[in-house]
């Protein structure tokens, strides 16, 4: 009598396809590989190229995550010990700045040959007119690079904000910053040199007593407003810690920092900086960095529930349901904060820290860079996935206070406090922002995972990831081919020639196994000629 299989068994039984997708994840294979078709433009050969989806997240695509986990874990450690100056490349001028640019070569060339040609006094007022051009010329181009694609239109009148510290901030001494990026070198009683770098986590303040899975103690008496803006401005506020830092310690601090949420979900900072800072300093600057958010107020709730603004389509503006009057603007509603009126939050850092130097080269250097990277391929939310009822709870409570916090001058929640949003839409809903803020696996915070400041390696992702292919081409004996030569573009799922995702799968396991073979045969290769030019070394001495 043969063994019937029940329904359930069936489903829990292994495809085909999983089994294909299990070998291509052990291999480093893409599972969801994008198909080009490329076609050299000198002989009219077409071939089939499988790409990685380049996915940042495990969830989507483990492999290609681990990549981008191990490219940042270069990039980390390739800038962290420098002993010279990253010279960068200067950023090529975009389109608006190129086209100012050249405008102002043709006003320079019309002066010039005006001035050349100048004979009398309406000439030469002339001159003064396209002096003016140039000057005006002058002033875009340095607008143009430093907020690229902007409004040519004149910009609203800047507000000025008082620059004077906070009298609950300790003050910091003020230090001429040098251009130098790289730290202090120390010699020791033996003569023997070394130049340190260090390791720094910055936390959130306190917002309530929490027990060791990272729930508070009293859920009733936490305070999660607090704990929700500090996420939402957390970025900021550590762009203000680096500006302090370098204001203290005299030099273009360079930094690789990566965001990481703690038990209680709360923000927190890994930062790698090239060079040290005494835990002294760094105590100093870490109570004197403040971030002030100068927003409209939110204490006073205008609209809930069913109450909520109306759109209205003529002005492009939402209304009082009730007396039919346009809600305040956003620039109005900045324009009305006085001279004297508190801001709307100020965002600090905690007073815990902790710190230590690394070596280059030491195991704490590896440990460290492993630290910055381990939760790269999750979400800030999918770091601490909650166990108990406590613990759903108070990501539900978090969840709740952020629901109706802004999270940025567009954020739809402004509505909730009679204000309109800057550029404002139809749909918008208090409570119902789509930012990145709000959503549960961002706990927050908005921002970049990973902070690198310009000068870290002096060489962008792209670079990085460019040098660890030119090694793999050297390593493997590939011939450099010109990208002129070919063609590419998109194979459709209504090609004859689209592979479904099942072939493509294949396909990607089938040239990992030819990279990794001939990867090892390259590496033997080297190993036996490192043997015999020691060999015949000894044998010369």
């Amino acid at each position: 009598m043969t063994d019937r299989i029940t329904r359930a068994e069936r489903m829990a039984q292994p495809t085909a396809r999983d089994a294909v997708r299990a070998v291509a994840k052990n291999h480093g294979a893409c599972l969801r590989s994008i198909q080009l078709r490329r076609t050299n433009t000198q002989t009219g050969d077409v071939d089939q190229v499988l790409i990685p989806c380049g996915a940042t997240l495990a969830d989507i695509c483990p492999p290609c995550a681990e990549r981008a986990k191990e490219l940042r874990a270069a990039q980390c450690r390739e800038g962290w010990h420098l002993d010279t100056e990253p010279i960068p490349a200067a950023p090529a001028p975009d389109e608006v700045q190129a086209m100012w640019v050249e405008h102002r070569a043709r006003a320079q060339a019309d002066r010039d040959h005006a001035e050349a040609a100048a004979e009398d006094t309406a000439e030469l007022a002339e001159l003064d007119e396209l002096d003016e051009l140039i000057t005006d010329l002058d002033h875009e181009i340095r607008r143009s690079g430093l907020r690229g694609n902007a409004d040519p239109g004149r910009p609203r009148p800047r507000r000025h904000r008082s620059t004077r510290r906070r009298q609950d901030a300790p003050d910091l001494p003020k230090r001429k910053i040098s251009p130098h990026t790289v730290g202090r070198t120390y010699t020791a009683p033996d003569g023997k040199t070394f130049r340190p770098s260090m390791f720094i986590t910055l936390t959130c303040p306190s917002y309530g007593k929490v027990n060791d899975d990272g729930t508070p103690a009293d859920p009733d008496s936490y305070d999660y407003q607090r704990a929700a803006r500090d996420a939402l401005h957390f970025a900021a506020l550590f762009d203000r810690f680096i500006q302090n830092l370098r204001r203290v310690l005299g030099y273009d601090v360079q930094y690789f920092a990566t965001i990481e949420p703690q038990k209680r979900l709360a923000p927190h900072v890994h930062v790698a900086i090239r060079g040290t800072v005494s835990r002294a300093e760094l105590r100093q600057i870490i109570a004197a960095t403040y971030h002030q958010v100068w927003w409209p107020s939110t204490d006073t709730v205008r609209f809930d529930g069913d109450r909520l603004p109306v759109w209205h389509e003529p002005s492009g503006r939402y209304l009082d349901p009730e007396t039919g009057e346009l809600l305040t603007g956003w620039d109005d509603a900045l324009d009305a904060i006085g001279p004297g009126d508190d801001p709307m939050y100020v965002a600090r850092f905690g007073a815990k820290f902790d710190a230590q130097g690394v070596l280059a080269g030491s195991k704490d250097s590896a440990r460290c860079i492993g630290y910055l990277t381990k939760y790269l391929t999750k979400q800030l939310g999918d770091c601490h996935h909650p166990a108990t009822d406590a613990q759903r709870e108070h990501e539900d409570r978090l969840a709740e206070a952020l629901r109706h916090e802004p999270c940025s001058p567009t954020c739809a929640n402004w509505l909730r406090y009679g204000i309109q949003p800057r550029n404002p839409r139809r749909g918008l809903v208090p409570g119902a922002c789509k930012g990145k803020a709000h959503r549960r696996d961002h706990l927050g915070y908005a921002g970049r995972r990973v902070l690198v400041s310009r000068k870290w390696s002096g060489k962008t992702l792209a670079d990085h990831r460019g040098d660890r292919k030119a090694w793999l081409t050297e390593m493997l004996g590939l011939p450099a081919t010109a990208p002129t030569v070919y063609r590419w573009e998109p194979v459709l799922p209504g090609d004859d020639d689209y592979m479904p995702l099942a072939r493509r799968l294949l396909h990607s396991v089938a040239d990992r196994l030819a990279w990794e073979q001939a990867l090892t045969e390259a590496r033997r290769r080297a190993g036996d000629a490192l043997a015999e030019e020691v060999s015949a070394t000894g044998r010369a001495a």
